[in-house]
């Protein structure tokens, strides 16, 4: 399944015109799987800034805004788009010349093949919390 995943994705990263990576990662922002081009910025891939989106999104929670699914952050050269699948964020980072309503229809698209990985997610973060 997972040689099949990173086909789709890699097909996915060289076609559509400004994609730089496509990150799926736990809530403590730890890659589970990361497909990235050569142009991709390299703090865009690491857990520090990949945990902040689920932290966010529980604190907006408490604000009484409900579950935060989606977010899109504008910088002066990229442009992240990240997907709250609890326990499992999908990050695809892109230039600013990306087509943003194609990022959204493919996160979409892929969260029916994430659905695997986001079960094996769950349960790991399941079995690591009923074991303290």
């Amino acid at each position: 399944m997972t040689e099949d995943l990173k086909k789709f994705l890699y097909k996915q990263l060289s076609a559509v015109e400004g994609l730089l990576a496509i990150v799926a990662s736990d809530r403590d922002g730890v890659p589970v799987l990361k497909i990235a081009s050569e142009g991709a910025p390299d703090y865009t891939l690491r857990p520090a800034f990949l945990g902040t989106f689920p932290l966010a999104a529980d604190q907006a929670g408490k604000l009484g805004f409900g579950q935060s699914k989606l977010l899109i952050s504008s910088f002066s050269k990229y442009t992240i788009v990240q997907f709250n699948w609890n326990p499992l964020t999908v990050s695809f980072v892109t230039t600013n010349a990306c087509n943003i309503g194609l990022i959204l229809e493919l996160g979409e698209e892929l969260k029916d093949h994430l659905a695997g990985v986001k079960q094996a997610v769950a349960d790991i973060s399941k079995s690591i919390f009923n074991q303290s």
